[in-house]
């Protein structure tokens, strides 16, 4: 790699950072929301709603493909954070605030 592509590689790496950073400040923002749905929630089975992820999933589907991103990319991404906070629901379901 030449030292100009290098540096060019470095600028890039750094505002991939900062985007980073970003979508971490965003992730904790909805962690905090899902705690509030979370002690809404009698019952275990309330934890998993099909239709509301299918919904999602296909807004983000939409979306992305309105915004030029590859829509298995979003895809990809929205099915894990989504099973990832199913998979935290689960594990705080009796530590919930009510």
């Amino acid at each position: 790699m030449s030292p100009n592509n290098k540096k060019k590689l470095l600028i890039l790496r750094k505002k991939l950072d900062a985007i980073d950073n970003k979508l971490l400040n965003l992730l904790k923002i909805r962690a905090n929301h899902v705690k509030k749905v979370l002690s809404l929630k009698e019952f275990k089975k309330e934890i998993i709603d099909k239709k509301r992820i299918n919904l999602i999933l296909k807004n983000i589907r939409s979306k992305s493909i309105k915004k030029g991103i590859d829509p298995k990319i979003s895809n990809r991404i929205w099915k894990n954070m989504i099973y990832a906070f199913i998979e935290y629901e689960y594990r705080n379901f009796n530590k919930r605030n009510k």
